[in-house]
């Protein structure tokens, strides 16, 4: 199951420094399994990027299953995410560096 937790356009002026002229939009979302524990649930994280191309618009997502147990370590991760503006592209690298540093 997944839930919502929040999202963002990037502000256009971050676009055109990096020559980008179309809006992008982040979303990101908890995912909760349940299934697949006895222990309990692990939660997870998805990330959608929603580019609004003039002719078409191009979706990319990212799902980071079953990284913890703790709903305030995932939502803590989920904040730590949308306020850095994390795409789906560099989310398991980011994750990896997290790990990597006992931060989760």
């Amino acid at each position: 199951m997944k839930v919502f937790y929040g999202g963002k356009f990037i502000e256009k002026s971050k676009l055109e420094e990096v020559g980008i002229f179309y809006p992008i939009k982040l979303e990101y979302y908890k995912s909760i399994d349940s299934e697949i524990s006895k222990n309990g649930s692990y939660f997870g994280i998805s990330i959608v990027k929603t580019e609004y191309k003039k002719d078409n618009v191009i979706v990319e997502t990212k799902d980071l299953r079953n990284i913890t147990q703790s709903e305030i370590a995932v939502d803590n991760l989920l904040n730590l995410f949308k306020e850095n503006e994390v795409t789906p592209v560099n989310a398991q690298e980011i994750m990896y560096d997290l790990r990597k540093n006992i931060l989760i």
